[in-house]
């Protein structure tokens, strides 16, 4: 049988056993005839392949500039082909068995810098401080002060964030109890300017005649409180007031600043691993291109033989 015949089978097998749609068959499809084509110019069908010949595949993915996400799926084809010849008695072994698939780089997270995030805060700032709106828009306003300054200043996730106690904004020290994932407690410490937003938005909030809930965001939804949709599309809207691209913001990214403004600046990054509550430094760890810069630039500023 031709491995065009089999390739029709096992495509025959995800549309008939799978449900398979047809943009996913097409997929497969494409992936197969290229590992066919590829096993042609070896002189072999898909039944005498071998482990070395499906590694060969993958070596001449990447050769032809694949990248290792477009390789690892086009070998993800080539697993589930072999597999089926194998379940189905065609073929004696499995060759993709001992086959690993291609590292994916991982991907750097997006940062905001400096004077990107203080546009941010200042446009939101402005907008709470206009007299002239009406008592909902300041408030609404305020509220996304509010969010910006304790998310900048406290690196949370917007989990955490979204559903803080209305006791935050009342913290006579400048400090939260968080309690993050897996139920963990940990310490975040608040800027003066964190705080104070907070107490604004707070008082505008409480003079609205809201009712005293346990939210410092309260929402009319399931959980009571603000949703990080709703936060993220009005993050978004003041992004476009402060000149940034949207696509390029979103709460995540400003959890990103909080933590890479603090390590260019010298923080310890066992320091923001706590901060961030991660459990694995190695979680932390995609910020060292941070700290990469940060050493390249200290030898080239302090070490005595740099050049001048």
């Amino acid at each position: 049988m031709s491995g065009g015949r089999f390739a029709a089978l096992f495509l025959d097998m995800l549309a008939a056993e799978r449900g398979a749609a047809r943009n996913t068959l097409e997929a497969y499809r494409r992936d197969l005839e290229d590992y066919l084509a590829y096993l042609a110019e070896q002189g072999r069908g898909p039944i005498e392949a071998d482990a070395a010949t499906v590694r060969g595949f993958v070596v001449s993915l990447t050769e032809r500039g694949l990248k290792a996400s477009s390789a690892a799926r086009r070998l993800s084809a080539v697993r589930q082909f072999h597999k089926f010849l194998y379940a189905e008695g065609y073929a004696p072994a499995d060759p993709t068995a001992a086959v690993s698939t291609p590292k994916r780089g991982r991907v750097l997270p997006k940062i905001l810098s400096v004077e990107e995030v203080d546009r941010l805060l200042r446009v939101a700032h402005e907008a709470a401080g206009r007299a002239e709106a009406e008592a909902g828009q300041r408030l609404h306003a305020a509220r996304m002060a509010c969010l910006l300054e304790l998310l900048y200043a406290t690196g949370l996730r917007v989990s955490e964030l979204i559903a803080l106690p209305r006791s935050a904004a009342r913290a006579r020290e400048r400090f939260l109890v968080v309690r993050g994932k897996g139920a963990k407690e940990r310490l975040v410490p608040l800027t003066a300017a964190s705080l104070e937003a907070a107490r604004a938005y707070l008082a505008l909030l409480e003079a609205k005649g809201k009712s005293p809930g346990p939210w410092l965001f309260p929402a009319d939804s399931a959980s009571g409180h603000l949703t990080r949709q709703t936060f993220a599309r009005d993050l978004k809207v003041t992004a476009a007031a402060a000149g940034i691209r949207s696509d390029k913001v979103s709460p995540h990214v400003l959890r990103h600043a909080f933590a890479s403004h603090l390590l260019q600046n010298g923080a310890d990054l066992r320091v923001v691993q706590e901060l961030l509550g991660h459990s694995d430094i190695s979680t932390t760890q995609i910020y060292t291109h941070v700290l990469d810069e940060r050493l390249k630039s200290m030898v080239r500023d302090l070490h005595p033989l740099a050049d001048g």
